[in-house]
Parts: structure tokens; C-alpha cells; sequence
């Protein structure tokens, strides 16, 4: 059994920053891709950024420049550090792992969420 676990959301004012991390735990044999994700009322969930086993990193144009992914392999955690943060990144932030249990069978996990509010 393998759980990702969010935290580290909240609500900040625009221009403020947060950190997120999501740790993973349970029969975790190898990581490969971890990501985050989010998702606005009444929107599509979205890529925010990935990071590979490498530390390869991409994101999306909305982010570029102000959020910064990052991942600590020894802990199984990925983070998010979300700086000038505005109104429009309001969602509920999910992470997401490509992983290969103790069983050494690969397959996605995601968290449950975690709510980030910007006030304008």
C-alpha cells in the first residue's frame, strides 16, 4: 500500500509565498516522475511542474519564474515553493508519483489535495 500526503497549504495574501511538500510512504521500491497539479472551481485539473528522476523540470507558462519544484529522493518528497503568488493560483494542489512498489510493479499515485487561497 503506498500514500502521498499533501500539506503546507493555506490562505495568503497576493504577493505573499507557500511552501508545499508531499511526502510518500508505504512499499515504495523506486520513484521515477513526481509532479504537481491543480485544480480551480469549476476548472480542469492542471500540470504545474514535474520534475524526473534526474531532476529534469518543466512548467507550465503560468508559473515559470515564480514556482520552483524540487524533490529530496532519500525522504520520498517532492515540494512546491510557490512565490508572487496572485489570486488566479487558487486551487487545490495535488501531487502526483510514477513508482514501482516492493512488488516491482509500476503504476500513478496521487494525493488527496491540498487547498492554497490567494487574497487579492
Amino acid at each position: 500500500q503506498v500514500q502521498l500526503v499533501e500539506s503546507g497549504g493555506g490562505l495568503v495574501q497576493a504577493g505573499g509565498s507557500l511552501r508545499l511538500s508531499c511526502a510518500a510512504s508505504g512499499s515504495i521500491f523506486a520513484i521515477n516522475s513526481m509532479a504537481w497539479y491543480r485544480q480551480a472551481p469549476g476548472k480542469q485539473r492542471e500540470l504545474v511542474a514535474t520534475i524526473g528522476s534526474g531532476g529534469t523540470t518543466n512548467y507550465a507558462d503560468s508559473v515559470k519564474g515564480r514556482f520552483t519544484i524540487s524533490r529530496d529522493n532519500a525522504k520520498n518528497t517532492v515540494f512546491l515553493q510557490m512565490n508572487s503568488l496572485n489570486p488566479e493560483d487558487t486551487a487545490v494542489y495535488f501531487c502526483r508519483m510514477v513508482l514501482q512498489s516492493t512488488t516491482r510493479r509500476w503504476a500513478e499515485y496521487w494525493g488527496r489535495g491540498t487547498q492554497v487561497t490567494v487574497s487579492s
